[in-house]
């Protein structure tokens, strides 16, 4: 029989937060958009948003040791992050439970930055206005308006399956969204300290 695989390892918020204490700090991290770290984030983190990490992967490893932890939100982008980075062969890196929202909830020192809604909550407020027009308008205006809330069911569906989330690529583009600079290989993944130097 062979063993169960194992998911990543995480680290508590009480746990980062007494490894910092204790100047033990690992490499954070976060994976979140540059809006979203721009509007609070661990200090000392690195701001490497999902897609760019994706694209870096292997530069990104091959900057970092096992002393890392990847943090977003809530962890379901740290997670996709981590498979990424184990797929190159570090697989190494610890996740934050529960991401920034449960480190900032427990008294950990989060620097903040220009007030936005989480990328979650843009997401849920979209997605349900327009299941709400959707079905509204398919009773009161035309029935074929009805089809709107299945196509965002369909959707949610979809993002949950595949752990994607194409609502959260178009609303991270919105103008609400963006920051002065939007983090590059030069400006992220350069910037890391290297494990090897």
């Amino acid at each position: 029989m062979h063993p169960a695989p194992t998911g990543p390892s995480t680290l508590t918020a009480s746990e980062l937060m007494h490894r910092i204490a204790q100047d033990d700090a690992p490499t954070n991290i976060d994976v979140r958009s540059a809006a979203e770290f721009e509007s609070a984030h661990i200090r000392g983190s690195y701001n490497v948003p999902l897609p760019l990490l994706s694209e870096h992967s292997r530069d990104l490893a091959e900057r970092l040791d096992g002393h890392v932890v990847l943090v977003c939100q809530s962890g379901v982008r740290a997670e996709d992050a981590h498979r990424r980075l184990a797929s190159v062969g570090l697989g190494s890196a610890a996740i934050l439970s529960g991401g920034i929202s449960a480190y900032d909830a427990a008294g950990g020192a989060v620097v903040r930055g220009v007030q936005r809604w989480a990328m979650e909550r843009q997401v849920r407020m979209t997605a349900g206005s327009l299941v709400l027009v959707g079905s509204v308008g398919g009773l009161f205006v035309a029935p074929w308006m009805g089809y709107l809330s299945a196509a965002v069911g369909a959707g949610l569906t979809y993002s949950a399956l595949s752990n994607s989330c194409a609502m959260a690529a178009v609303l991270s583009k919105m103008p609400w969204n963006s920051t002065a600079a939007q983090p590059t290989f030069d400006s992220a993944i350069r910037t890391i300290p290297s494990a090897r130097s």
